[in-house]
């Protein structure tokens, strides 16, 4: 990347209003807030001296207010919030046609923004914005829909009513289920933040394509119980809202684990 860092502050408080692009406002602070609480002494160091005093929350909606520039400069980052694969039964599979796709997705992204941030001729201030980008899409990794189908781009083309409201599948995982249980960032995180040391360590087990693989198969069970047309409101949120939860503590703590072996 050529250096940024000018763009970056220019464009850092764009209008919120964009947050339904994944996981919301709430949703992409959320997983932030937890990862930061499981950062290791070195990775908080490390990332105080290359983001400052801020916390990860802070910068975690930033690649989705740049949506909103009209430049181009970054068109090309549009790709990265997402790998949209065919649904796949068994891992194997799917990790065989994660590998096969052509062009940038998120599956590749966050494998060359850590090698950007790990190379020492990266200039610091691109090395920043590497770990902007790489705190939300490790973020949007969590989303199922993220990880759902080119067909209906994510969710994107199923339409349906969120208690009456028209809306679309993405959406309704983006933010609605979220901002549904009416709690800030802060305080969702302290009540999802809740699991032994035996049960952080198993969740952040894995791999980077088994992570991905997790959500898909999540994306696949959405999918089934979720045809276009359909009529959600509190029966939706009784079947999935511990799924979402699941998935932003998941997210936040392998988030976590990530920066921790990045560093």
């Amino acid at each position: 990347m050529k250096s940024m860092y000018s763009k970056l502050l220019m464009l850092a408080f764009i209008s919120s209003s964009l947050y339904s692009y994944a996981w919301g406002l709430t949703g992409h602070r959320i997983i932030a807030e937890i990862a930061e609480n499981h950062l290791s002494g070195k990775a908080r160091r490390e990332i105080r001296k290359m983001m400052g005093r801020e916390r990860l929350a802070y910068w975690a909606n930033w690649p989705d207010f740049i949506k909103s520039d009209t430049t181009g400069v970054w068109k090309q980052a549009s790709a990265w919030h997402y790998v949209n694969i065919d649904p796949q039964t068994d891992f194997k599979t799917f990790e065989q046609k994660l590998k096969m796709q052509a062009g940038p997705s998120l599956y590749t992204q966050v494998n060359t923004l850590s090698s950007q941030i790990k190379d020492s001729k990266t200039p610091e201030k691109d090395r920043k914005i590497a770990l902007i980008f790489l705190i939300h899409i490790m973020g949007d990794l969590a989303q199922p829909m993220h990880v759902g189908r080119a067909e209906d781009l994510g969710g994107n083309k199923i339409n349906v009513t969120y208690f009456g409201e028209k809306t679309n599948l993405h959406s309704v995982w983006d933010g609605k289920l979220v901002d549904s249980q009416k709690y800030s960032y802060t305080e969702y995180s302290k009540l999802l933040d809740i699991r032994s040391d035996d049960e952080v360590k198993k969740i952040q087990s894995g791999t980077l394509e088994d992570w991905l693989y997790d959500s898909h198969t999540i994306a696949n069970r959405i999918y089934a119980q979720t045809p276009d047309g359909s009529k959600l409101s509190f029966d939706y949120q009784y079947k999935f809202n511990d799924v979402m939860e699941r998935q932003l503590l998941y997210g936040g703590l392998r988030l976590a684990k990530w920066l921790n072996d990045l560093f």
